[in-house]
């Protein structure tokens, strides 16, 4: 199921000219209607149901169904997001909750460069990525 925007909920991010989701939409799906500055999906066919909106909206108006390897048939999962973690809240379907916290990245985006130190990650090495200086060995002849 795509994502939903509950329009009782969403505020249009404060009247802005872009709202969060669709900041960190992948698919540049979420769009503003300015008539009654709401957030909606334009296209959930090509919804990928990657949650990033769901977890970015500060007004919690955005759902998508939960995958059944974690949420059963009828229950409700809710991301709550704090400067340091995200706490999902999963509902079932007798009443009985969930919590689950992790935590959320703490580099500036941008910033991360997994490949920097490595052999090869310089543009100008022309070695390969993890490529070390010893000699390749040769195939000896029969």
């Amino acid at each position: 199921m795509p994502s939903y925007v509950d329009p009782s909920k969403c505020d249009g991010c404060k009247g802005g000219d872009k709202t969060a989701c669709m900041y960190i939409c992948p698919n540049d799906l979420m769009v503003l209607n300015t008539e009654d500055m709401r957030a909606y999906n334009q296209e959930p066919d090509a919804c990928w149901e990657c949650y990033s909106c769901v977890k970015i909206c500060p007004q919690g108006a955005i759902a998508v169904r939960g995958y059944s390897d974690f949420v059963p048939l009828g229950g409700l999962v809710h991301p709550m997001r704090s400067s340091d973690s995200i706490m999902w809240t999963v509902k079932f379907r007798n009443g009985n909750m969930k919590r689950f916290k992790f935590p959320i990245r703490t580099t500036a985006e941008g910033a991360a460069n997994a490949y920097e130190g490595e052999r090869g990650a310089d543009i100008n090495d022309n070695k390969l990525l993890g490529e070390s200086d010893l000699p390749v060995p040769t195939m000896l002849a029969k």
